[in-house]
Parts: structure tokens; sequence; C-alpha cells
């Protein structure tokens, strides 16, 4: 018996990802999801990523994006990143819309320092996982690294997630300090690269 061999895309987001897109950055973020969009139940977080999903500037905007897709046209993946340059004017949209529903804004703290390329969130749909995507999307955020002129990239690792840690290791990825988000540690990763 013969294993059929499924292809992948990795393209940019479009608006219209929103849908399919939004369960999977939850996935990623879980607490941080409430605290950046200010909202506690589920359906109103999903929501909300959706919305700052589609707009044209946010850190968590299509812009930022990439998908991995497969031959049937579904969202097998996908990766956030962007550059800590620009971190405090990605953070406005979400800024604005913690203001205008009168919730505290001290919650959303800078992930990314200046220099340093982002990799803000990544998930594989379930059905996908252990298929080798996670390494692929990150190849990809290095190369869109490297293009942009970035010398180092950076990424966060929950504390007890061992497995994301030692593919990062794998990758060449080491630890660099940590960071404290929604009353959970990460430490910190980062990465040499070169353009």
């Amino acid at each position: 018996m013969t294993t059929e061999q499924v292809t992948f895309n990795i393209r940019p987001a479009k608006p219209e990802d929103a849908a399919e897109v939004a369960p999977l950055m939850y996935d990623a973020m879980e607490d941080i999801a409430h605290t950046i969009s200010g909202t506690t139940d589920l359906p109103a977080t999903l929501d909300a990523l959706e919305e700052l999903f589609r707009l044209d500037h946010g850190r968590l905007s299509f812009t930022q994006t990439l998908i991995c897709e497969g031959e049937d046209g579904r969202i097998a993946g996908f990766l956030l990143s962007y550059g800590g340059d620009d971190a405090e004017s990605l953070d406005e949209p979400l800024l604005r819309r913690l203001r205008e529903s009168g919730l505290p804004t001290d919650g959303l703290v800078p992930e990314a320092r200046p220099g340093e390329f982002y990799l803000d969130s990544l998930a594989v749909s379930g059905a996908h996982r252990g298929s080798g995507i996670g390494t692929r999307l990150i190849e990809a955020f290095e190369q869109r690294a490297a293009a942009q002129g970035w010398k180092q990239t950076m990424l966060v690792v929950e504390r007890e997630n061992l497995k994301a840690r030692a593919l990062y290791e794998r990758l060449g990825y080491r630890e660099d300090g940590f960071i404290e988000l929604s009353g959970h540690v990460y430490d910190r990763m980062v990465k040499s690269i070169e353009s």
C-alpha cells in the first residue's frame, strides 16, 4: 500500500482567510488572545481576532501573515511575524480597540526588541501536525526576514512546551532571556541569520 504525498504551498495571507486563521491564531496564543482582544469568551475572542486580522495594519493583520495551504485550498497552518522596530506602530489597532472598550492596556507588552524580526505566532491544524509544516513555516519566516534585511530572528516559547523548544533548538535558536505574557513565562529564543 502506498501513502499519498500531499503538496503544500506557502503564500501571503488575504483578508478572506480570517475565518480559517482565527481558530489557529487562538490555538497559538490562548490566554494572550483574550488579553490583546479584550474579551473573555471564545466566540467573542475569535470574532475579535478575525476583525483584527482583516485590518491593513496591525500586529495581527493579514499583511504580517504567511499561510500554508494544501492542494485542496484549505489552510493547514499559519505564521504571523513582524519587525521589532515596527512593534509600537503595529500595536496601535490593539491599543485603540482596548481603549474604546474601556479596558486596560497594560497587559499589552512589547514582545520584540528593535533589530529583531519576530515570529509572533505559529500554528498547524490538528490533521497536519507532525508533517513538517511548522518547520517549513519557520524556514519561510527566516527567508522573509533575510529578504527584508534583518540580521536576527526571535520567537518565544512557553517554558513547559518542550516539544516546540526542541524544534526551535534543532533549527538553531538559542535562549536569550524571558518575558511574561498574560500570566505565563516564555523564554525568548534568537537566531542570527544572513541576508
